[in-house]
């Protein structure tokens, strides 16, 4: 039986610990090592180019072999990753607070801080520097890897517990399981789509971001493998098929309109749906998913929690916090998202806005 391990306990911080930064360790001299290829991305706020080293796909694969070969060998070394859950729950939030008071204090002098105790809180959460670096390597881009790997393992873990406690792995498992590694999979072999997106370019790094690298998403986006565990129901063939259609669907607006709008933005002449791309004035897209709808991979990546979600059944409202709270997240930051480019683009916007009538579901939003 896989019994979780207290917070309180030393014994289980200490597990907790050890499991936390050998993980953050390995997963740095991974991305110091392995080779990647070199990639500039966007034209920063203030002037200039970084250049990103994408390994992350190689990462991701290498720590992929060796998790299966430890399943192989002895998958109950695997359960003792969700017994100590709330042991690494509780480290994790220490570390990110630690981290971000690090990132504030030892950031780049030149640098404006906020005076004062409560500007020090502020420079803490918001964060100082856009790109900071250990070694070379940069944390911000970096600490998407620990957040996203780390949830990929917590994921594993629990079908480990599970097998430990039943002797086999649930239909429901396996649905869930399998969404969340092409999610992860593509998300890496998207990596350079990333270096491209809002928090890269615009977003310091400090608690905010440091907090949901590795606490929230981590720990939170796994909730509904917890209900997973010990739920032995049978998913019958037709709910399946319709978790995939939903999941599928989530997928193609999502990554679709992802890697149009990159796309876009590196080759803006390059065919979207095997036609020259349309525009508005040669700043806004609006071709492919970005003519139908303005935000349409909200929508997308809303179905794709709500797909593994819906692996638990209706047992509790709990596995649905994630998606109930991107409901309210994601229409606001839409709404958010419309102001700055009404405040950017102008008359252009506009005429945007009356070309692609809705932000995230057709004839209804």
């Amino acid at each position: 039986m896989s019994t979780p391990l207290s917070p309180l306990d030393p014994g289980g911080l200490a597990a907790g610990a050890a499991i936390f930064f050998g993980f953050i360790a390995a997963l740095f001299a991974g991305s110091r090592l392995l080779p990647g290829e070199r990639t500039k991305g966007a034209v920063l706020p203030g002037g200039g180019q970084e250049t990103y080293t994408l390994n992350g796909f190689r990462l991701f694969l290498v720590v992929v072999a060796v998790t299966a070969a430890i399943l192989v060998v002895r998958p109950s070394a695997l359960a003792h990753v969700h017994a100590a859950f709330w042991p690494l729950f509780a480290v994790a939030n220490v570390a990110a607070f630690a981290f971000s008071i690090y990132l504030a204090a030892t950031g780049d002098r030149s640098v404006p801080r906020r005076p004062g105790a409560l500007g020090f809180v502020l420079d803490c959460f918001y964060g100082v520097e856009l790109n900071p670096k250990v070694l070379g390597v940069d944390l911000k881009l970096f600490s998407y890897k620990p957040s996203l790997i780390g949830l990929g393992l917590l994921n594993v873990s629990f079908a480990a517990a599970q097998y430990q406690d039943l002797g086999y792995v649930t239909t429901r498992m396996w649905v869930y399981q399998a969404f969340y590694f092409v999610y992860l999979c593509n998300y890496f072999q998207f990596e350079y789509g990333m270096i491209f997106t809002w928090d890269i370019i615009a977003e310091r790094f400090g608690w905010m971001l440091v907090w949901g690298d590795y606490v929230l998403v981590p720990f939170f986006y796994s909730l509904p493998a917890w209900y997973l565990i010990h739920d032995t129901d049978p998913l019958p063939a037709w709910q399946i098929v319709g978790l995939v259609v939903l999941y599928v669907l989530g997928f193609v607006l999502f990554r679709g309109s992802n890697q149009q709008k990159h796309q876009f933005k590196t080759d803006p002449t390059r065919p979207i749906w095997g036609k020259p791309p349309e525009t508005i004035d040669g700043r806004l897209l609006i071709s492919g998913f970005w003519g139908v709808g303005r935000k349409l991979n909200y929508t997308g990546e809303l179905c794709l929690y709500l797909a593994w979600s819906l692996t638990t059944g209706v047992q509790s409202v709990v596995p649905y916090l994630l998606p109930l709270w991107l409901m309210v997240l994601f229409p606001h930051r839409a709404w958010r998202d419309d102001q700055r480019c009404r405040a950017k683009y102008g008359e252009q916007w506009e005429a945007y806005c009356r070309r692609a009538r809705f932000r995230m579901i057709p004839f209804l939003y």
